[in-house]
């Protein structure tokens, strides 16, 4: 590791607000609700119960300071399209589940759809209305991160052998969301017990108007097509996805929470190496079972509040099993048309992923992280 990719420490919130601004060139973040979190996210990372690594302490600081930029660059958008706000967004698929439930590669699969977009991850990153496909080498921002995943992937094998990822694949929405300070992201990857105590208690919807903001200005250019988005942080804040989006439909997926939970852990040690002398072994396994099994009782709670016609629920087997079976199944579930285009792109992005570069390859033990089978099969 390059002394280029060390600090001393994380630095102060304020620091990091300003290496954001200094680094876009913009000031405007809109409104400072979003400063809370992040106030006590940083002085969580400060602390010795996170225990940072110089490494650690460039990592962390990078992500804070990439969710600042993310919120700076959305803003000043927001404010080049003001027609973004009259977007309009009807039934968007919304898959969750526990982490490592086959959530990424049924969400891959649905956003294969022509008549369907997904959140790319160098949008994820940097949201802006979604240029034309062919452009995007020409881009210098999708160039630097492409790049970026390009590097990660050599420097970190194991992990993209557990997630692969490149800038132009659909991912996650959490980068998103995270704009206002609210992320589970940042309790998957450090032992942030004051951040992850304000954010158990915290009401999302402010959140999910911003992400319904962002959804707007990425498909400015297509309208037409349906969204489907993937995050297992949905879980928490269900209230919070059913106020904004009141015609979404919810694709939950289901597996053994001791494979679950034991595969999340590894994620999380992958994605941390090194970064961390108390975010290692039990540490994470106490941490992250407790988020997981928390947000999976809030959703199960919340879930009967709502008309269940917007739900479908997948079991792991059955979609490994047979997958294009699973995603017809949805379609028919939730009255969508399977058209024949539909099914020809499935099929080919179902194929690669077994395969080609994105084909999963993961290897994790639950007494890693000083669990047991029986404490697992209990917090659920």
């Amino acid at each position: 590791m390059t002394t280029e990719r060390q600090r001393p420490d994380v630095g102060t919130f304020e620091d990091i607000q300003a290496a954001a601004m200094r680094t876009t060139g913009l000031d405007d973040f809109g409104d400072p609700g979003y400063e809370e979190g992040f106030r006590i996210l940083v002085d969580d990372l400060a602390s010795p119960e996170a225990g940072l690594t110089p490494v650690g302490n460039y990592f962390h600081r990078a992500q804070v300071k990439s969710a600042l930029v993310g919120r700076l660059m959305t803003q000043a958008r927001f404010a080049e399209f003001p027609q973004h706000a009259e977007v309009p967004i009807e039934r968007p698929i919304f898959v969750t589940g526990l982490p490592r439930t086959g959530t990424t590669a049924l969400h891959r699969l649905l956003c294969a759809d022509p008549a369907h977009q997904g959140l790319e991850a160098w949008l994820t990153e940097f949201p802006q209305p979604r240029p034309p496909r062919e452009t995007w080498e020409a881009d210098p921002i999708f160039n630097a991160l492409q790049a970026a995943y390009s590097q990660h992937h050599v420097e970190n094998p194991e992990f993209m052998g557990i997630h692969y990822m490149d800038a132009t694949s659909v991912e996650e929405c959490w980068r998103v969301l995270r704009q206002t300070g609210k992320s589970i992201g940042f309790e998957s990857l450090a032992n942030v017990p004051r951040y992850s105590a304000w954010l158990a208690g915290q009401d999302w919807t402010d959140a999910y108007e911003r992400h319904r903001a962002n959804l707007q200005l990425v498909g400015l250019n297509d309208q037409d097509r349906r969204w489907v988005l993937k995050n297992p942080s949905h879980l928490v804040a269900l209230d919070a996805l059913m106020t904004v989006y009141p015609d979404a439909l919810v694709v939950v997926c289901h597996r053994d929470p001791v494979t679950s939970i034991a595969s999340a852990c590894s994620l999380s040690a992958e994605a941390t190496a090194g970064m961390s002398t108390t975010f290692v072994g039990e540490t994470i396994g106490v941490t992250q079972l407790e988020m997981l099994a928390r947000s999976w009782r809030t959703f199960t709670e919340l879930r009967p509040r709502y008309d269940q016609s917007q739900f479908v629920d997948v079991d792991y087997r059955a979609f490994v099993s047979d997958p294009i079976g699973t995603v017809a199944g949805i379609y028919d579930a939730f009255g969508i048309q399977w058209s024949a285009e539909a099914q020809a792109a499935v099929k080919e992005i179902d194929a690669e992923s077994r395969t080609g570069r994105a084909k999963p390859a993961h290897q994790y033990t639950l007494s890693d992280y000083g669990l047991t089978e029986d404490e697992v099969r209990q917090a659920f």
